[in-house]
């Protein structure tokens, strides 16, 4: 009998060099913040419409060496105007997978609630940020399109008092 110099097969019946090697998702981190204010009949919730038109919270990527809290306050601040914030509480860390030039994303967004002392949102036009609203609690939940920026706004509304908490 002779002795075989070919390659091994794997538990998968391929050669060691034919197994395709698996891709792992690029992790990325952004950070961003449910807003409200007080009013005359209660609080409001800020939303902000995104390229897509989709109405979500606003957020945006971390930078080297910034923190997670002090990247959500850049982006709130850029995305909507508004400078006068201040950081109440941390919320939920939410995940997600996307496709991005047919590489997968998984990404984390860190959230921070954060009262608007003064001033008017004014949308970042050049980030595709078409449009800034105040609702209500019940209407910010009703107007966010996805479910897990959902599941921030009432963690925001449980702390606050404006919701039941799960």
């Amino acid at each position: 009998m002779g002795v075989s110099r070919g390659r091994k097969a794997g538990r998968d019946g391929r050669s060691a060099g034919r197994r395709r090697k698996r891709r792992r998702a690029r992790v990325e981190k952004s950070s961003g913040g449910v807003v409200f204010r007080k009013n005359g009949e209660g609080l409001e919730f800020l939303l902000i419409r995104d390229p897509y038109e989709n109405w979500g919270l606003p957020k945006g990527h971390i930078e080297a060496e910034e923190s997670a809290e002090a990247a959500a306050l850049r982006e709130v601040a850029e995305e909507t105007g508004l400078f006068e914030l201040l950081v109440v509480t941390e919320l939920p860390t939410i995940d997600w997978y996307y496709r991005d030039r047919g590489r997968l994303i998984h990404k984390f967004c860190h959230f921070f609630l954060m009262e608007s002392g003064a001033g008017e949102a004014v949308p970042q036009l050049d980030e595709g940020i078409t449009q800034c609203i105040w609702r209500t609690f019940d209407g910010a939940m009703e107007a966010v399109t996805y479910d897990n920026a959902r599941q921030v706004l009432r963690a925001a509304g449980a702390h606050l008092g404006t919701c039941p908490s799960d």
